[in-house]
């Protein structure tokens, strides 16, 4: 049977290459973005590349009755990936209740929306949200964004508890820095060397996070569910590159009872 998938944040980045890994998979694909250029780009590549059903639902998920709304247009699905997010970098001290708003409203609350509205079409189904390192590790300039993915994560742990019975999983992938080059955000030698410090010692890519979502919503993940898989190069693990501190030569180093 041909898999439903409703993609939102669909227009660049890895909501474009998830989009791109159902699609090669024979899905029916309806995506949704902000961007309504961006998204018709992305819809008509798909089409032409994989002569697959594209339904474009452009929109802004920072709008409630657009988000609750979505669902329904889209039809009943199988998969829902929400993918869309913001993250406007702003300052602790400029912060304002207008800018935290927006980011939790489409970064957490939309979710929300969305997965109750996929509940309410009944299972079985997979939803796979999209959260990212600073869940788990704060920046400056990101406190509303890395907030507003703590909460995801959590919302997506609750989902899934409620919606379990209805055989719906609900899971979470958090990307490391996953980089998008292009003539309008191109990725520079030192950002790309700042961005590769991890185990595996290279920057994500958009199709590294889709893969990932692509399983997850898949049979062989049928026992999973409530789940944040990090897919960040083991940048959770550690830095390798950081400097080698033990000399051997210190009275706790050398083994001696210490406070």
């Amino acid at each position: 049977m041909t898999r439903h998938v409703l993609v939102t944040g669909a227009g660049g980045g890895i909501g474009a290459a998830i989009a791109d890994r159902f699609a090669a998979d024979g899905c029916r694909l309806t995506l949704s973005d902000y961007r309504a250029g961006e998204l018709a780009s992305t819809a008509l590549v798909l089409r032409e590349k994989y002569g697959t059903e594209v339904v474009e639902l452009p929109g802004d998920l920072a709008d409630a009755k657009f988000a609750e709304g979505l669902v329904g247009r889209a039809g009943k699905l199988d998969v829902l990936v929400n993918a869309a997010g913001i993250y406007p970098a702003t300052s602790l001290l400029e912060m304002t209740a207008e800018a935290w708003d927006r980011v939790q409203d489409v970064n957490v609350r939309a979710a929300l929306l969305t997965t109750v509205a996929f509940g309410r079409q009944g299972g079985p189904g997979a939803v796979v949200n999209i959260s990212s390192g600073a869940a788990t590790r704060a920046r400056p300039g990101a406190a509303h964004y890395a907030t507003s993915k703590a909460a995801l994560e959590m919302l997506t742990k609750a989902c899934a508890v409620e919606l379990g019975g209805q055989g719906i999983r609900v899971n979470a992938v958090s990307p490391g820095f996953v980089t998008v080059d292009s003539p309008a955000n191109p990725v520079t030698e030192e950002y790309a060397a700042a961005v590769s410090v991890n185990p595996l010692g290279r920057r994500g890519l958009p199709p590294d996070i889709a893969e990932a979502v692509h399983w997850l919503a898949g049979e062989h993940a049928s026992w999973i569910t409530g789940a944040v898989l990090r897919v960040d190069g083991g940048s959770t693990a550690g830095a390798p590159s950081l400097p080698l501190h033990w000399n051997g030569h210190t009275a706790v180093q050398e083994g001696h009872h210490h406070g």
